[in-house]
């Protein structure tokens, strides 16, 4: 299913070019079948074009009348109708087939089902199956063509319209207010797929990444089992700092009293290799910078800057910093 890559696109993350499942190598069947379409139309009419140009072009002691006109032929005028006709029909049906092919794939009982909701300007990602959720970073198990274990997500979102696109792994599907829309990955291959949002959602849009982790089975289960544990910390004045501050009304933390649903789950905060939705490194001081003040970051996003004296941001740092 994986191919090799064009020179041109080898460096980026979100190439279009690099395809390691099944949607997102239907999807560039098709392109390239469109693609070849499109270039031997260019090359038939251009052909004809430098044809007429060159054949009937004026050359020196030709006649300076008008040379005799011919109106009207069936045949040509017959060819130029219906031609068009059989590729827009052939566009048509090869489109509708993968798109069906796509849209209506069979879902497997050993599916891993996600509802995934988009927020401004950060990912939900919820694991129903198992009873948690997290944040900005999706993961996923590799699929085996002997064993498929493809995952289904529903997508929605919690304010304005969003769109889930991971280039290498699928197309991209809008996430809608107030409706559900639904895409399957396979992925072939174990790795690091980037994404981000595509559909312009605000003014930290372009911030708006994501980072889709293709797992093997056991290390995929093993994710899910350390995502199910609760909180433990062994940093009580840190998480004393914490419960009594405003964060708690915004962000969740399980096994303590932040229950918040606005912002991100922080349970396992330390466990994702970013925060702000990919803006930047997960990292102790990083993590203190953007408490103190989300816009060095992020500007523009819906985390207020919580005012916390030096010694509180300390310990609501290091209090975060031990949630692994």
């Amino acid at each position: 299913m994986a191919t090799s890559l064009p020179a041109f696109a080898s460096n980026s993350g979100t190439s279009v070019f690099s395809r390691d499942a099944t949607p997102a190598s239907d999807s560039f069947s098709l392109q390239l079948f469109v693609y070849a379409i499109v270039i031997g139309i260019f090359l038939v009419v251009g052909s004809l074009g430098s044809y007429a140009v060159i054949k009937f072009r004026s050359r020196p002691g030709d006649e300076t009348s008008e040379p005799v006109q011919i109106f009207g032929s069936n045949q040509i005028e017959l060819s130029w109708t219906i031609i068009p006709i059989l590729i827009v029909v052939v566009l048509f049906l090869t489109t509708a087939r993968t798109i069906f092919a796509v849209q209506d794939a069979p879902e497997p009982k050993s599916s891993i089902k996600v509802t995934a909701i988009g927020h401004q300007f950060w990912w939900e990602f919820q694991y129903p199956q198992y009873g948690f959720e997290t944040a900005n970073e999706l993961h996923i198990p590799v699929s085996d063509p002997q064993s498929p274990t493809p995952t289904f997500l529903k997508l929605s979102s919690a304010d304005v319209i969003h769109s889930f696109w991971v280039p290498r792994l699928a197309g991209k599907t809008d996430m809608i207010p107030a409706r559900v829309n639904e895409m399957w990955l396979d992925p072939s291959k174990i790795g690091m797929y980037e994404g981000q949002c595509s559909q312009f959602c605000g003014t930290e849009h372009a911030k708006m990444l994501l980072r889709v982790y293709v797992q093997s089975r056991p290390d995929f289960d093993a994710w899910v089992k350390n995502q199910q544990q609760a909180a433990v910390s062994i940093d009580q004045q840190g998480k004393a700092v914490f419960e009594s501050q405003a964060c708690v009304n915004c962000h969740a933390v399980r096994g303590t009293i932040a229950n918040g649903r606005y912002g991100p789950d922080l349970t396992h905060l330390m466990s994702r290799a970013t925060i702000a939705s990919g803006a930047a490194e997960n990292t102790p001081d990083n993590l203190r910078r953007w408490i103190e003040n989300p816009d060095v970051f992020k500007s523009g996003s819906n985390m207020p800057a919580m005012n916390l004296t030096p010694e509180q941001l300390t310990q609501v740092t290091a209090y975060l910093a031990t949630l692994k």
